[in-house]
Order: C-alpha cells, then sequence, then structure tokens
C-alpha cells in the first residue's frame, strides 16, 4: 500500500484579487489522499488582494497567510516554505489553477521517478480576443520556443517545468529561491537542483492552466524583463550558455538586431537610392512575412482570428530580445 507523503501548497500573491479566489479553489478540490495545508504569501498588493485572502482562510482551516514585506515571488517562496514541515512542496501561482487530480498525479510521479521536482504543461487559457490570442501564442515554439512545458512532448528528464512538485529535501539541499532573482526564479533553482545530482521530471498528464496578461503594455514588460532575467541567468550561470538548447535564447535578440539594423539601412538606402541598403529591408521585410505566416498557421490550429496575432507575436519576441540587450546586472545583493 502506498504511505502518501505530507503535502504543503506555497503560493506568493501580489495584486491578484480577480483570480486568488479560483487559484485557491483548485487547490482545496484536489483528491490528495490525505489531508494537506495551503500557504499564501501575501505581498504589499494595491488592490483587494489581501481582504479576499482574509475571506477565504476565514473560511478555510487549510488555508493561512504569511506576510511577504517585498512583495518579491522568492522571498514569497521562501516565506511561505518557512512555514511548513511537510515532506513535499507544491508550488502554485495566483494567477493559475491545478486541474483534477494534479497533486496526487505529480506525487505519485515524483515517487516513481525518484525526482526532485516534477510539473507539467503550462495551459495558457484567455477570456478576450486579445488574452487568446496570447495563450495561442504562449503554446506554440513560434511564441516561446520548444520547451516541453510550453508546447508538451513526452515524459522525461528536462531543464526545467511550470511552478513545480518539490521533495523538501531537495529545496533544502540547494538552500531554497535564491532572493536575488525577481524572476527565472524557477529556472535557477532546477539549474541548481541539477547540479547537485537532482532530476527535474515533465510529467504531460500534469495541466495548470494560466491566464496570460490582459493588455499589449503588460505584455511587453513582461517579456521584456524575461528577456533582462535570462541575460542575469545567463551572467550568474555561465555554464547555462553551452549546448544547443541554450542557442534558442539568443533567438530574439538577433532578430530584434536584424529587424532594427535592417529598417536603418533600409531608410537609409531610400535617401541616398542605393540598392545595396535597399536590400538591407530584406530583414525587417523577411520577418513581418514569416510573422504574418505564423500567425496564420496559428490561428488555423486554433480555430482562431488572425487580428491579434501578429502584434502578439513580435511584442513577446521583440521584447524578450530587448531585455536580452538592455540587460545589466541589477540583483538584489543577498
Amino acid at each position: 500500500m502506498l504511505s502518501w507523503p505530507k503535502v504543503a501548497v506555497v503560493m506568493p500573491v501580489l495584486n491578484e484579487q480577480d483570480h486568488l479566489q479560483s487559484a485557491v479553489a483548485s487547490i482545496l478540490a484536489q483528491d490528495y489522499p490525505i489531508d494537506f495545508k495551503v500557504v499564501l504569501a501575501i505581498g504589499p498588493s494595491t488592490d483587494r488582494t489581501r481582504e479576499v485572502a482574509d475571506e477565504i482562510v476565514r473560511d478555510n482551516p487549510r488555508v493561512s497567510i504569511v506576510a511577504n514585506p517585498t512583495g518579491r515571488t522568492p522571498d514569497a517562496l521562501n516565506a511561505a516554505i518557512a512555514a511548513t514541515t511537510e515532506q513535499v512542496i507544491v508550488r502554485v501561482d495566483a494567477h493559475s489553477e491545478l486541474s483534477p487530480g494534479y497533486i496526487k498525479c505529480a506525487v505519485e510521479t515524483l515517487l516513481e521517478t525518484e525526482a526532485d521536482n516534477v510539473g507539467g504543461v503550462m495551459g495558457a487559457k484567455g477570456s478576450t480576443p486579445f488574452q487568446r490570442a496570447v495563450a495561442t501564442a504562449m503554446t506554440s515554439s513560434l511564441g516561446v520556443g520548444s520547451s516541453s512545458f510550453h508546447v508538451g512532448g513526452k515524459p522525461g528528464p528536462a531543464e526545467t517545468v511550470y511552478l513545480g512538485v518539490f521533495q523538501r529535501s531537495a529545496l533544502e539541499r540547494v538552500g531554497g529561491y535564491d532572493p536575488a532573482f525577481t524572476r527565472a526564479q524557477d529556472w535557477e533553482m532546477n539549474f541548481r537542483i541539477r547540479s547537485t545530482g537532482g532530476l527535474i521530471w515533465f510529467n504531460p498528464n500534469l495541466h495548470v492552466t494560466y491566464h496570460p496578461r490582459s493588455s499589449l503594455r503588460a505584455l511587453a514588460k513582461q517579456y521584456f524583463d524575461y528577456g533582462s532575467w535570462r541575460h542575469e541567468l545567463m551572467r550568474t550561470h555561465p555554464e547555462t550558455t553551452k549546448g544547443s538548447s541554450a542557442l534558442r535564447y539568443f533567438a530574439p535578440p538577433v532578430a530584434l538586431l536584424g529587424v532594427l539594423s535592417g529598417s536603418a539601412f533600409f531608410a537609409m538606402g531610400i535617401v541616398r537610392d542605393s540598392a545595396l541598403f535597399m536590400s538591407a529591408g530584406l530583414a525587417p521585410m523577411g520577418y513581418l512575412g514569416l510573422t504574418l505566416i505564423s500567425s496564420i498557421s496559428l490561428a488555423k490550429r486554433a480555430k482562431f482570428g488572425t487580428f491579434w496575432l501578429p502584434l502578439v507575436l513580435a511584442t513577446m519576441q521583440m521584447s524578450w530580445g530587448a531585455g536580452f540587450l538592455l540587460s545589466r546586472s541589477k540583483k538584489i545583493k543577498t
């Protein structure tokens, strides 16, 4: 008979009044064979997040709150983990929802594979035409690369996974989340786990619904930050720049440089009437054509209109590239 380990779910929360209730509800609805606790690490929100959290705690004795004065995600996670003693730690974000059976399936995978961390598919789902376009792009290699937690794949070892269900021993072995990483803390954590001989495992049967940003500006900022912190990760851990899998991270900045330089030379060509400079327009025009063709392909697959898709794809790729190129070391010293 399987001996089920004790589980604690930890959630960093900041300005999530719209999604917090449904995120916690998806956790409490899990059919794990033994009782488990949920710890919300609440940052200094500017909306009604704290009031919503207090209502949840009043109605659900399994849920508790810890303070996260900095509002930063790694601090929230470390504070929530420190408030628990359970053997297995399940990370959930406040703008995501667990699929039925997620925790039970994840724990079974942990025990079967003897992994330190398991995770599954980040299933982006939008409720507006713009969000649906973002969700479509986020589940395609054209928008976010070929990571299995975005596009799916076969179960097996992985560099990183979305969110994660951890053995506490692995978190303790590497010292928890690095407070220096405002973003990319998942990838950085999984890198350190792998560097100490640990195993990260992807299971496509694990599914988490993710709610994308609701505006183009918010999306651009999100992906600018992703690119910037990816560069920071490479500075901190130079080993991550090696291997063929690392090449995909250079694609957005190279594409951005090609579009900008091609556009500049094209403009100069118009002024100087030079065929040499005019030919430079092939880079931006080629990128535009590829983006449009990609959008049509994605729209057919998703059975969704193409209006927002070209702009969403370009925003994600160009913002990521700009963040990577403009990144300066900005880690908080710890």
